[in-house]
């Protein structure tokens, strides 16, 4: 069978050629289908018109206010908007979601502890309970006139230096190399008898921006460093890549969307023109090691909401999963003081710290949180600004909506349409964005699309505005213009809006 070549745009350039045998299975066929597998003919023709996007900004369209399907909450909106479950999961599951709940929200404690069932925390670490990352479930912050630094941290990273180390990045193995001493991320805490890494520092420039009218908005240039690393020097070709929490809203529908509907949206090589060369990341699960389309991550690069599961519970907490069995967290070899410290796996409940029950319940929880319904989709400014953020290309990679697979894992997440603003999708965002640190197939200047819904609300929630990977953004305004590279037309385009309109686009993303 020959591989079809809308598939072979999507294979990245490694080392000067196209890396194929991993993406073709035994017999030539391709892992991801090219098309939807979990429709009839009937239903391809009602998804293909209920996405197709709209071109009447006149009223709102059908379902607009039901932003992620039947499991919308309507609930009031206040500082717990993003904690709700799902309105259509079932009576027994809301159980499995409370429990979710006190498990994401729990403090670990250092071992040993008379409360077995909830130490082994670190030995280094950036926070004891995933909440503490997560506010209510919203949008972590840089440390703005506070040393508390609990939801941002560094990425630490660098570069293949041999040929073995860029076959295992060609073969998805691998998504970069941690430093030596300190590891895959700064961690600025430690149990007690040990010594943190180090503690990040951020210093602003301001750069000033004149938009149409006269209006000049100052944006912030920030610059990171390490002080007081603990253990020496970081490598020279690491780089640090800033991070916030992102909102845990709407996940278990961004894991429903088909394959298909996210390669359908690729365009690596900009065949169409268009300036928009989104491609789709290719990561390995990692419990099975099976080849999967990331979905989360600022890079996307985790395919499951598993994975960033237990991706953050050995790089945050420094607790142990079963599919992420580092009883240490991320401690180096290099660190053998922290080695050295004892672990909180108990014989009686398996051999890691966090069992198999409590890596389900939270992953459970996770994929369950809702998004709150739309707010004022009939307002007229708000519809101006809806078609003013259409008509400035903004829809090229924050797509509107989906419709989820009929095969999705939980049924309250099948066959849903949703409108997450996003198409998930990595994209060449500009020099202004990049951090200089590859994983997998992005590169430093690469970053996946944001989901948009939920965005108007994060003030309600998390007391901020803060927006962007790194919370450089302090309002709508900024995130904006921070966009360049693939993003630079449709940037330039806000930036030319008389004020009147631009506050009506501003007031149609306030509405998601």
């Amino acid at each position: 069978m020959t591989t079809p070549r809308s598939f072979l745009m999507l294979l990245p350039v490694l080392s000067g050629a196209l890396c194929l045998v991993p993406l073709i299975a035994t017999g030539g066929n391709p892992v991801f289908p090219l098309a939807r597998t979990d429709l009839d003919a009937k239903d391809q023709k009602r998804v293909a018109g209920v996405t197709r996007p709209t071109g009447d900004f006149s009223k709102p369209e059908q379902f607009e206010t039901m932003a992620a399907g039947a499991g919308t909450s309507r609930a009031e909106v206040n500082g717990d908007a993003f904690s709700r479950f799902s309105a259509n999961i079932t009576f027994a599951e809301e159980e499995s979601f409370k429990l979710g709940n006190a498990l994401f929200t729990k403090l670990w404690v250092s071992a040993p502890s008379s409360t077995q069932a909830s130490d082994g925390l670190g030995p280094l670490f950036n926070a004891r309970a995933c909440q503490s990352c997560h506010l209510k479930d919203g949008r972590g912050h840089p440390p703005e006139g506070t040393a508390d630094a609990t939801s941002m941290f560094l990425r630490l990273g660098r570069p293949a230096r041999t040929e073995a180390e860029r076959s295992q990045v060609a073969d998805y193995q691998k998504l970069n190399f941690p430093d030596a001493v300190y590891g895959e991320q700064l961690q600025d805490l430690a149990v007690p008898g040990l010594k943190s890494e180090g503690q990040m520092q951020i210093s602003y420039e301001e750069i000033p921006v004149t938009l149409a009218g006269g209006e000049v908005v100052h944006l912030r240039k920030p610059s990171y460093s390490v002080g007081d690393l603990g253990f020496g020097p970081l490598e020279g070709d690491v780089t640090l890549s800033p991070r916030v929490a992102p909102p845990m809203i709407g996940m278990g529908l961004i894991q429903a969307i088909h394959e298909s509907d996210l390669l359908a949206k690729a365009d690596p090589d900009d065949k169409d023109g268009d300036g928009i060369s989104g491609k789709a990341a290719l990561v390995r699960d990692h419990k099975s090691g099976e080849l999967k389309i990331g979905r989360f991550g600022f890079k996307a690069q985790n395919a499951t909401i598993r994975d960033q599961t237990s991706t953050a519970f050995a790089g945050d907490l420094g607790i142990s999963t079963p599919d992420d069995p580092f009883d240490h967290g991320d401690c180096t070899k290099a660190q053998a003081d922290c080695l050295a410290m004892p672990t909180g796996v108990q014989a009686r409940l398996g051999p890691v710290e966090a069992p198999a029950p409590v890596l389900d319940l939270v992953t459970f929880y996770s994929e369950n949180l809702a998004v709150p319904a739309r707010r004022d989709v009939a307002d007229k400014t708000v519809l101006k600004g809806k078609e003013l953020f259409y008509r400035s290309g903004c829809t090229a990679c924050h797509m509107p909506k989906f419709v989820t697979s009929r095969d999705a894992g939980n049924k309250a997440q099948a066959f849903q349409l949703i409108w997450p603003y996003s198409d998930f999708l990595l994209h060449d965002m500009g020099d202004g964005l990049a951090d200089g640190q590859q994983v997998g197939m992005a590169d430093g200047n690469e970053w996946r699309t944001q989901p948009l819904w939920g965005l108007g609300l994060t003030r309600t929630v998390n007391g901020h505005s803060f927006l962007l990977h790194d919370g450089r953004a302090r309002n709508l305004t900024e995130a904006v213009l921070w966009h360049g590279g693939e993003a630079q037309k449709a940037r330039d385009a806000f930036a030319s809006l008389a004020k009147d309109d631009r506050n009506a686009l501003l007031k149609f993303l306030e509405s998601l």
